[in-house]
Order: C-alpha cells, then structure tokens, then sequence
C-alpha cells in the first residue's frame, strides 16, 4: 500500500509541477468551454485524458510500444494549442454545446500524447519494480485528484468572471484560449523538432 500512496503522490505532482505547466495548460483549454453546470461533463474528460495517459504509461512499463520523446515533446504544445483554437471554432459558430463525443475521442489521442511524454522516465521508475500495476493505479488516482482541482479552479475562475464580474461567456473563452495560445507558442518554439 505504501507504493501506492508513493506512486499517487507522484501522479499529483507530476501535474501540478510548475516547470511542467504544460499539463496545466491543456487542463485549462480543456475546460474553458464549459460553465460550472457542466462540470461533470469536464471531469468526465480529464478521466479519459487520464485513462489514455496511463495507457501510453503501460504501454512503455510494459515494454510493448515505446516512442521518440523528442518528437512528443514537439506534440504535446500542439495539443493544447489545438485545444485552443478549438475553443475558438466553436465561439465564433456561435456554438451553444460543445460535442461531447468529437472532444471525447480528441482528448483521448491527445492524452495518449500527453503520457509517451513521460513514458520514458516512468519506464526508468517502474525498472525496479516487479508489481506494475499496483504503482500505475497509484499514478493514474494522482494525476485524475489533481486534474480535478485544477478543472474545478478553471470552472470557478469562468464562474467568477462571468456571473460575478459580468464578462460575457464567448468574450471569457476567446480571452482565455488566446492567452493559452500565446503562453504555449515558446514551448512550441523550443521543442520544434531540429
């Protein structure tokens, strides 16, 4: 139990980790989007960015499908200024939902991403353990307690400005996806593949 619990505080860090905001980043495109009602609809997508995140984690601890990191590195800003430019699509279609079955199925791939990013250092961890699963669950109950704090702050963050200051919901996502964008273009820029 004691690997579990060092394996879940882990998980925690390793998104809430500052010089790793990417995480954050993505997170926060992921749920601007969405108002506090729906939330339950967010959380049900960082479960499945976190389900396919692990999976690109066993898959590496495994032994069964390893990637360049270098190039994933590259992909992961990719997937959060998509995510974005997403938000934008649907703000100026004068979109009033947000498919729940398309951002499935994309926040899925992009978690797969997302997890070979980390997949080689996690592979290094898990070297020495005979028990994998037990420090994967760990891993996955971290990463999917701390993506739900941090939705659950960008849920109350858009709540704030837009019933409590009075900023108007498409004027909140186009404002916030855009800083997203242009916070993630120097990560762009220092992983572009040489």
């Amino acid at each position: 139990m004691e690997e579990f619990w060092f394996y879940l505080n882990l998980g925690f860090k390793h998104v809430l980790d500052k010089n790793a905001y990417d995480h954050i980043l993505f997170l926060a495109a992921l749920a601007i989007p969405f108002s506090f009602k729906d939330w339950k609809k967010v959380v049900l997508l960082a479960t499945i960015f976190t389900i396919a995140h692990c999976t690109s984690l066993a898959l590496a601890a495994f032994d069964v499908f390893t990637v360049d990191v270098g190039l994933i590195e590259f992909f992961i800003p990719v997937t959060i200024v998509l995510t974005a430019l997403f938000n934008l699509i649907y703000v100026f279609r004068d979109a009033v939902r947000v498919g729940m079955y398309l951002h499935g199925v994309v926040t899925a791939f992009f978690g797969l991403i997302h997890g070979f990013g980390f997949s080689n250092y996690f592979r290094l961890l898990m070297a020495e353990e005979e028990d994998k699963v037990t420090p994967l669950l760990g891993f996955a109950s971290g990463i999917e307690l701390s993506q739900v704090a941090i939705i659950l702050s960008i849920l109350g963050i858009a709540y704030l400005a837009q019933s409590v200051m009075g900023l108007r919901r498409r004027y909140f996502i186009v404002a916030f996806s855009l800083l997203i964008v242009a916070i993630t273009i120097p990560l762009l820029i220092a992983t572009f593949p040489k």
